[in-house]
């Protein structure tokens, strides 16, 4: 019973839609086993071997707009995918300048630390500090310390 009703929506399916064909330069339109001509039925009028060129011009037709439909298919699958993996670059793309931007800004920081605490270093080496610019240049050494170990944590 179920194979029945599947073979007769399968067939009702095939049935519905009318296929239009061209043989001989002259066009038929195939539907519900009947063969229209100009819109009118000229089933009984043609001959055997042209009712099955018709036919198999209808068939030919059918399996072709199937294969279009695999193909338009297989195209949307195959952009979709390239977007897919568009994305993962450009997302890939990001991270890596991030990071790089993360290794600039570290080496930045450590730089103008290493430089603050040599030139501190030096000057107190030669008095010239007065307690007041000290403590401005360890407040400031401080600052590019906690900047470097900043940057280090982003890295």
């Amino acid at each position: 019973m179920r194979f029945l009703m599947i073979l007769l929506f399968g067939g009702l399916g095939f049935t519905i839609c009318a296929q239009e064909v061209s043989v001989d330069g002259i066009n038929y339109e195939v539907k519900d086993e009947r063969i229209l001509k100009n819109g009118i039925d000229a089933t009984d009028d043609l001959s055997v071997e042209l009712k099955e060129k018709i036919n198999h011009a209808a068939i030919v037709k059918r399996g072709q707009i199937k294969e279009a439909e695999k193909v338009e298919k297989r195209l949307k699958m195959a952009e979709k995918s390239q977007k897919s993996a568009e994305k993962k670059q450009k997302k890939a793309e990001k991270a890596l300048k991030k990071k790089k931007k993360a290794q600039s800004d570290f080496q930045k920081s450590t730089k103008k630390y290493g430089s603050a605490q040599k030139n501190y270093d030096k000057l107190k080496k030669k008095g010239k500090l007065s307690p007041e610019d000290e403590e401005k240049w360890l407040e400031k050494i401080d600052k590019f310390k906690a900047q470097s170990e900043k940057a280090k944590k982003k890295l």
